[in-house]
């Protein structure tokens, strides 16, 4: 193969580290985790870096760890934060560096994920139950744009180790030089 990187994209909770980890074992790549990257980097939590300065300070932070991965980081998968694709033109960086793929889920399952992993995730811990199905909705809504640039998609419900290997060939297929 002669790709140079693959991004996972998709809201939080959609599976991009669980997933990422299966299928970069699969296509024989490292896997790196932009928040753990970004962590290691900055010796703090990412929850500690929204503490400190609120989502804004901590999509600079992102956008400068992701740009050092891209130039730096051999071939790898990469998982992406759910917001990662949406801020300055990390969608396009991306997309100019390697293959992007979006983990696909509708917002009623991302909810229910999202409510029995609520403690690690800075953008809703402090929602209540109630809430959060409608800041789902509006988060993926306003997200959308960005989302629909991956150049693969693939539904992120009820993944197997068939799914896998299908999504592993079709990344394979989608990296081999054009003629």
């Amino acid at each position: 193969m002669s790709y140079m990187k693959v991004f996972l994209l998709g809201y939080m909770a959609s599976g991009k580290t669980t997933i990422g980890k299966k299928l970069a074992k699969e296509l024989k790549l490292d896997f790196i985790d932009l928040d753990a990257y970004i962590e290691a980097q900055e010796k703090k939590r990412v929850s500690e870096i929204f503490n400190e300065g609120g989502e804004a300070l901590f999509r600079g932070v992102e956008m400068k760890y992701l740009k050092e991965l891209i130039n730096l980081e051999p071939d790898a998968l990469i998982s992406t934060g759910g917001g990662t694709p949406c801020f300055y033109d990390n969608i396009k960086d991306m997309n100019q560096a390697g293959l992007t793929v979006y983990l696909e889920m509708d917002a009623k399952s991302l909810t229910y994920r999202l409510m029995n992993a609520k403690g690690d995730r800075p953008l809703v811990n402090k929602i209540g139950e109630d809430e959060l199905l409608e800041f789902v909705e509006q988060q993926m809504e306003e997200r959308k744009f960005y989302y629909s640039e991956a150049q693969i998609r693939v539904n992120a419900l009820g993944f197997n180790s068939g799914k896998i290997k299908a999504l592993a060939s079709q990344i394979e297929e989608a990296c081999q030089p054009k003629n």
